[in-house]
């Protein structure tokens, strides 16, 4: 187990800071621009236009159920990427405020290793672990 350091500031250099923000604002814009195609993949496109029916019959109930599972499994696709895009915009809020790099929930600083691989943390592993944990209950 690493030894926490329970300095309520970050240990970051602000060139080192301003790299993470841009880094981060690349990944929001990414993000976003899924989100939009696939809002107009799943949203705009009606049963026939998806399907590929020209003609003026209606759907086999199989080809609707396989559209409403596609339209849904979409639908919770853009519902992780909000959440993704969420946790984007709090990083950046803690680079803005200064508090980038400490965790949320007890204050000691979150390791660089681990930021380097999860930009967005906002907590120590050892307080994430326990979150997940306290969530499985």
């Amino acid at each position: 187990m690493t030894k926490k350091t329970s300095n309520k500031k970050n240990n970051f250099k602000k060139q080192d800071l301003k790299k993470i923000r841009e880094d981060l604002i690349k990944q929001k814009a990414k993000i976003l621009e899924e989100l939009l195609q696939i809002r107009e993949e799943a949203l705009k496109k009606s049963q026939k236009d998806s399907s590929g029916d020209l003609s003026g019959y209606t759907l086999h109930m199989a080809d609707m159920a396989t559209d409403l599972y596609d339209r849904e499994f979409s639908l919770e696709l853009a519902e992780g990427e909000r959440e993704r895009l969420y946790a984007l915009d709090e990083a950046i809020r803690r680079i803005d405020e200064g508090s980038y790099g400490v965790c949320d929930m007890c204050g000691c600083r979150i390791s660089k290793q681990r930021l380097k691989v999860m930009p967005q943390a906002g907590k120590c592993i050892e307080c994430q672990e326990k979150e997940e944990k306290t969530a499985g209950k």
